[in-house]
């Protein structure tokens, strides 16, 4: 068994830094800093605490070129991507910043004319393990939410982007949040299992696989312990007869192939009416032609590398099983040689429910068409699946696309328009895709004790 993990830059196949892995001693340490923090950081003020995610914006800003360049070096993130991220973070910070107070107000209430109200108290350390592929967004959009309510974060992130999770700590340094209230720690899964044990942590929050998500959700269930999943997608892209053509390729590009297409909520299954597949799929493959794959350093650069070497093999392992079962090559389908960890970006068609390509997630720049034969049998087709993270349907009727979407079984849906995540909505999923929410009041209720106080009562 390994003590360290690398951060490789996948560009160039370079190691980046070797970070050892924390001995239980030290992860002991982090434990005691983490609830010690919270004994200080559950009585402040909702107003310092306010203070302290506007200070994290200001220093997300500040720091945006390095934080970004760090992520492009870590997994390979075009540039222009990270910098969005991290923006995107900034702005996250903001919002909860101006609307996170009134969300942790008490609510009263009457009840048979007996005073009562419901308070919103936090839950303690909430150890949160992340992956790679949003180093930053994944990592701060449920710490924000936490920290407000009164919460301290320990993160426990995806071992190749380590040099992030560490930045994000200096970050916080430079805040008035008390030291040890966001802490990282560097271990195995042992150290996970520790720490899920530990009677100091509260909850667990994962983003990650399935594999991960149900064997940390069975050792936390063992102790007792609320987990928040967000889990792998196989998230349909419908685009019925009726749709905006050019408006549903333009947005299937970038739902498909941003950040090389290592997205959780995002476009996998394209799912085609019958009428209008050939048309879809010429347009489709164009645009994805016209994609520019290189040094994800460069400005112009939109697809980058893939994180991981394992991933991209595991990837390729998919595609020509996919190709094997009977599904058309309509566009790349190998990865590139040369010096970095690139997959062409890949267009598969007539992908049937059968196929690996349909079932599992596809994690990468791949997208799989299926052809439906009108609008029932594209919603059938979408629910085949053991996930329900997202889903889209393109339509000229929005009326039909509304009745769609509320028999999708997803967590989200998006009518005409880009899949995103924004603090102001929920995001999250169901079936094999996890539970509870992350984003908006309800990402901040998920780590609340809701104490219900009466007063008085007769």
């Amino acid at each position: 068994m390994t003590d360290h993990v690398i951060s490789r830059n996948p560009t160039s196949g370079e190691i980046i830094a070797t970070y050892p892995l924390q001995s239980a001693a030290e992860l002991e340490t982090a434990l005691q800093q983490s609830a010690s923090a919270f004994a200080q950081w559950r009585n402040t003020e909702i107003a310092q605490r306010v203070k302290v995610l506007r200070q994290l914006g200001e220093q997300l800003r500040q720091r945006q070129d390095q934080l970004a360049t760090l992520a492009t070096l870590e997994m390979g993130k075009p540039i222009a991507q990270a910098r969005a991220e991290v923006l995107k973070c900034a702005s996250l910070c903001d919002w909860y910043a101006e609307h996170g107070p009134a969300m942790l107000a008490d609510q009263p209430t009457l009840v048979e004319n007996q005073q009562a109200w419901q308070s919103f108290r936090p839950l303690g350390v909430i150890l949160a393990v992340m992956p790679w592929n949003f180093p930053y967004w994944q990592v701060l959009r449920g710490a924000v939410s936490m920290l407000l309510a009164g919460n301290t974060y320990l993160l426990k992130h995806a071992p190749s982007v380590m040099g992030c999770a560490w930045l994000m700590q200096e970050l916080f340094a430079a805040t008035d949040l008390p030291r040890g209230a966001f802490n990282v720690i560097n271990v195995d899964n042992d150290g996970v299992s520790a720490a899920i044990k530990d009677p100091r942590v509260a909850a667990i929050a994962v983003t990650g696989s399935v594999r991960a998500g149900g064997a940390i959700a069975a050792q936390a269930g063992a102790v007792l312990k609320k987990t928040v999943l967000e889990l792998g997608g196989a998230d349909p892209f419908i685009v019925l007869a009726d749709a905006d053509l050019d408006a549903a390729v333009a947005s299937a590009v970038t739902g498909r192939y941003q950040n090389s297409g290592q997205v959780c909520m995002a476009a996998k299954r394209f799912i085609i009416e019958e009428s209008i597949a050939e048309a879809f799929e010429a347009r489709f493959s164009a645009a994805v032609q016209a994609l520019k794959v290189g040094d994800p350093l460069q400005e112009e650069t939109y697809i980058g590398p893939m994180a991981r070497y394992d991933l991209r093999d595991e990837l390729d392992h998919q595609v020509q099983e996919t190709l094997q079962q009977g599904a058309r090559l309509v566009l790349g389908g190998h990865k590139i040689e040369g010096v970095g960890n690139y997959y062409a970006p890949t267009i598969l068609a007539d992908v049937t429910p059968a196929m690996t390509a349909f079932r599992q997630e596809i994690f990468g720049p791949v997208a799989a068409i299926t052809v439906a034969r009108d609008a029932q049998h594209a919603l059938q087709l979408a629910n085949d699946s053991e996930f329900g993270l997202s889903a889209t349907v393109w339509s000229g009727n929005e009326a039909l696309a509304q009745e769609l979407a509320e028999q999708l079984e997803t967590g989200a849906v998006f009518i005409n328009g880009n899949g995103a995540s924004d603090p102001r909505v929920a995001i999250g999923g169901v079936k094999k895709s996890g539970y509870g929410r992350e984003l908006s009041s309800f990402g901040v209720h998920e780590f609340c004790n809701i104490q219900t106080v009466w007063k008085n009562r007769r």
